[in-house]
Parts: C-alpha cells; sequence; structure tokens
C-alpha cells in the first residue's frame, strides 16, 4: 500500500513538475554573437569579428556576410569592430559598430550589396542600439538616453529626445513599429510615440535597478532587472508585476501573442517559460552556457537565443 501511493505521489508530481527542455537544434556563428534580430525565416547577427551574418533557418545555412574594415584599437593595432546591433528591412541591412576612437560608433547601411558609412566616428555619437523603422528611418538609442529618429534619405535627425539623466540599457519596438519602449538604469520604463519622440507612458514600479533588456508585444511590456525582478506591464494601464529570480535577469522574450514571456532566471543561464497572465511556468530552457544577449520568439513553440559566445540555440516548447 505503501509503495502504490509513493508511485502514485511521485507520478503527480512528473505530471506537475516544469519539463526541463535542452536545444532541439544549434548552431555555430564562429564568432562572438553581440546582437541577433529575427526576420521571417532568417536570423541577422552581428558579431564581435566585425561581421553581420544571416542565417536562413529553412536552408540551416548562412546566405550572406558583411565583413567591416579593421579599426584601430588604443593600442594602434588593426583589430575586427565589434558589431554591437544589426537589423533588416527589405532586404537592407544596417550595422552599428565600434570606431576604436574614443568611445564613437560608426554606422553602416548595407543595400543591394553595397555597404556604405552613414555615421563615423567624427560625428561623435555613442549610440547603443539602432532599429529600422522603414527602409528610410533609423530609431537610435543614445547611451545618455537619448531617443533619436534618423532620416536616410536627408541623413539627418528629425528629432532627438532626452527620456531621462539616467543611463540608457536597451529599447524595443512594438510589432507594428508605431511606439517604442525604452529602459534605463533607473529601472523607469518611457513607451514613445516613434513618429514625434513624445513620451506617452511611463511604466514604473517593478523594477527598482538597472532593466538590461526588454520587449514589446500587443500592448504588453516585458523588463529584465538587475533586481532579480522580471518586470510584466500593461502599457494600456500602466499596471505591472514582477516574477522574481535568484539571480540577476540580463535578457527577456515575449512571444508574438504575448501569452507567453521568458527570462534568464538562474546562474547557469536557465530560460525560464512562463504563461504572462498567471505567471505559471511552461518549461526550463537549458543549454546556454554564457550571458543570454537575446531570447527571439519564431512563433507560440519555437524559442531562438543567443549569448555571448558563438553558438545560437532553438528549443521547442511542448
Amino acid at each position: 500500500m505503501i509503495k502504490y501511493f509513493s508511485l502514485l505521489m511521485l507520478s503527480m508530481f512528473c505530471l506537475h513538475a516544469t519539463p526541463i527542455l535542452t536545444p532541439t537544434w544549434k548552431f555555430d556563428v564562429n564568432a562572438s554573437v553581440k546582437d541577433m534580430v529575427l526576420s521571417h525565416d532568417t536570423l541577422v547577427i552581428g558579431t564581435d569579428n566585425g561581421t553581420l551574418k544571416v542565417y536562413n533557418l529553412k536552408e540551416k545555412k548562412f546566405t550572406k556576410i558583411i565583413t567591416l574594415p579593421k579599426v584601430k584599437d588604443f593600442m594602434g593595432d588593426f583589430m575586427p569592430p565589434k558589431v554591437f546591433s544589426v537589423d533588416t528591412v527589405d532586404h537592407k541591412y544596417v550595422l552599428l559598430s565600434d570606431s576604436g576612437k574614443g568611445g564613437y560608433v560608426n554606422v553602416w547601411i548595407d543595400d543591394n550589396n553595397k555597404t556604405t558609412q552613414i555615421i563615423s566616428a567624427k560625428d561623435k555619437k555613442v549610440i547603443v542600439k539602432v532599429r529600422f523603422i522603414d527602409a528610410t528611418h533609423l530609431l537610435f538609442g543614445y547611451l545618455s538616453n537619448e531617443v533619436a529618429l534618423y532620416d536616410l534619405q536627408n541623413h539627418t535627425e528629425l528629432y532627438r529626445v532626452q527620456l531621462s539623466e539616467s543611463k540608457f540599457s536597451d529599447f524595443a519596438l512594438n510589432e507594428i513599429k508605431k511606439q517604442a519602449v525604452f529602459a534605463c538604469e533607473s529601472g523607469v520604463l518611457n513607451v514613445i510615440d516613434i513618429l514625434t519622440g513624445k513620451v506617452v507612458k511611463v511604466l514604473q514600479g517593478q523594477n527598482l535597478d538597472n532593466v538590461h533588456m526588454v520587449d514589446f508585444k500587443k500592448e504588453v511590456v516585458s523588463a529584465a532587472g538587475q533586481d532579480r525582478r522580471g518586470a510584466i506591464y500593461n502599457v494600456n494601464t500602466g499596471k505591472g508585476s514582477y516574477i522574481s529570480s535568484d539571480f540577476f535577469i540580463y535578457a527577456t522574450g515575449l512571444s508574438p501573442s504575448a501569452k507567453m514571456v521568458a527570462f534568464t532566471m538562474h546562474e547557469d543561464n536557465t530560460i525560464t517559460v512562463f504563461r504572462q497572465n498567471d505567471k505559471s511556468k511552461i518549461a526550463e530552457l537549458k543549454g546556454q552556457h554564457s550571458t543570454l544577449n537575446s531570447i527571439l520568439f519564431q512563433d507560440e513553440h519555437t524559442i531562438y537565443a543567443s549569448s555571448n559566445n558563438s553558438i545560437v540555440m532553438m528549443w521547442k516548447l511542448p
């Protein structure tokens, strides 16, 4: 009888235990990944080896590689620049890289296999992140926590707005690219109207320290906090809540429907996936061994993630 009861309890525990998943598939970029975005059936990857690499997920191979010129480091040696931020739209690519000069950056546009520099160290810009709004406009996130909308046709900033005195951390566009949420070291999130740069909503109270990463889908914002809180906000109401972690949370991602949210929750870089509405655990994703810098849902069951090493991994949720 005791044996039967023990087996029953074990089976009940197994039914309710969080599935622990290992990668279904992975590939090697052959350089440390600094940024990664998902565009249809391709991953666009920026590396620390001066390259942007486009990986076709259906063909499972690299279909495009853009290599930037080497830059002089502080010792005077020529080195490949780090490509900190990348994006794509309409077969056009943007690359933000270090210039080797005083923390200023270079920005490049690749169009029809022609790579053109649009910003150099001479412009003295300290931009941390760049994303396409459309084929002729870029959104910049400055280290000084300024947001700027850049016109590629006229080579000028249409506006540049200071959001706060805190240092910038990250920004994320919503799925229709009409709004963006900006994160900083204070833990306060600013939702801006991209057309004007005006703040339309301030989200606060859930993170009390630096927010490393944000995502924004279906009027939901997730925020990965240094204070070991994974925050979730409803943009319409401004109300939020958080999930506690036992380690700093460096990365987050929302599924396309925003019904699921993922956070890095542990020192071993495990990604935990939750149901967004009730915060119940769906799965723990194991495999990455460095600090995560992207978590990308391709759909409601497929997740890609990169970290500060060369391996990109994919998991399938149950």
